[in-house]
């Protein structure tokens, strides 16, 4: 009796989730933007702590949160100075890329960081 290589192969590993539900992907995808970027990070560390995506990601968004907020504040040092919109465009990019990103942390077909 012939054996079916179906049969004995082994199952692939299911990949983490980070969302289980539609509502749970809207909820976390909008965390940085009603926190105006201060909780960018968040969902990355969330999503490493579930082992969705590799440590060193989620260390690369707290280091690039703290960083855009410093540059920011560097840039605008003075009370009502308007004259420099550079530090909102920042958090601005800070916001959306977070959101995008957070967006897409279940994606299979990226593969950075996972």
């Amino acid at each position: 009796m012939a054996t079916n290589p179906y049969f004995t192969q082994p199952l692939a590993p299911v990949r983490p989730r980070m969302y289980t539900s539609t509502i749970a992907k809207v909820i976390w995808t909008i965390v940085p933007v009603v926190t105006l970027g201060l909780c960018a990070a968040v969902p990355f560390v969330v999503a490493a702590v579930k082992s969705v995506v590799k440590p060193w990601l989620a260390i690369t968004y707290v280091v690039g949160e703290i960083a855009i907020f410093v540059i920011a504040m560097v840039i605008s040092p003075n009370d009502g100075d308007a004259g420099s919109p550079f530090a909102g465009l920042l958090l601005m990019v800070l916001i959306i890329t977070a959101a995008t990103h957070t967006a897409l942390l279940d994606n299979e077909k990226i593969n950075i960081g996972k």
